[in-house]
């Protein structure tokens, strides 16, 4: 099992104000937003070696096994300017971990709105959570696990979409705190042109099937087959029905591409 020594030699080293590491936890984003009510400053980061209980999106399970995968949750207090565009938190966090894989010699894309995809399989997934006080925003927390190395990948009977690990798309091991400390570098690239447009540009750099047809399902709704055509400034995915109606979606999910 990793040590706390061996991940703060990796976090002394990352500019990160506050840190802490867990062996095991259920959720890191459940300590994060705990920690940020307590007054954890921006860049606070939880991490842990193995996650029990993780959520994804519309409450999906993420179990991150010991020693082979990366959980982490960071507490961003936001500016008034990027208050605004808070809805680009998740694909801020895809970015991330794309700009990691980059130093890899890996091409990695977005799946909108909240995985990042390796081959047309998922290899991390980003959920962001908020805590308030009354309706002002205190602390967003971005949570993101990475599948890094054999192990981290469910059985594909468990898998609702396709799942790749990035040690096997390398071709080899991988320093998963190596990873954890680009990954923060590329957040915090990213972050500082959260509210321009060269981040939405950034976005339709790396999203997935862009200008393709797709399967896409809207919450109670059959799937119907659209075209990509890009990510908004307010982070909704712009999308063409087969008889040229457009519209933009805020919920929904790319089921499969549509070959």
């Amino acid at each position: 099992m990793t040590s706390i020594d061996t991940v703060g030699s990796y976090l002394d080293q990352m500019d990160i104000p506050a840190w802490r590491f867990f062996p095991m936890v259920g959720s890191t984003n459940d300590m994060a937003l705990n920690w940020a009510k307590q007054g954890a400053p921006d860049w606070t980061l939880v991490v842990a070696d193995a996650q029990t209980t993780g959520r994804g999106r519309a409450g999906r399970h993420w179990i991150t096994e010991p020693g082979c995968a990366l959980a982490f949750s960071l507490v961003f207090r936001l500016s008034p300017d990027e208050v605004a565009y808070y809805a680009r938190l998740a694909a801020l966090g895809g970015l991330g971990l794309i700009y990691a894989l980059e130093g890899l010699g890996l091409r990695g894309s977005l799946k909108w709105p909240n995985d990042v995809l390796l081959s047309g399989a998922k290899v991390g997934g980003v959920l962001v959570e908020s805590s308030w006080l009354a309706d002002q925003l205190e602390a967003a927390v971005i949570g993101i696990g990475v599948n890094v190395s054999f192990g981290s990948v469910p059985p594909a009977e468990e898998l609702r979409y396709p799942a790749i690990d990035i040690q096997s798309a390398l071709g080899e091991p991988v320093d998963r705190w190596s990873l954890l400390a680009q990954i923060v570098h590329g957040l915090r690239k990213y972050r500082n042109i959260l509210a321009e447009d060269a981040f939405v540009a950034a976005c339709n750099q790396y999203l997935s099937w862009r200008d393709e047809w797709v399967r896409f399902q809207r919450p109670g709704e059959q799937p119907q087959r659209v075209r990509i055509i890009g990510i908004m400034s307010d982070g909704r995915l712009s999308v063409e029905t087969q008889d040229d109606r457009k519209f933009d979606v805020l919920n929904g999910e790319i089921i499969m591409r549509d070959d």
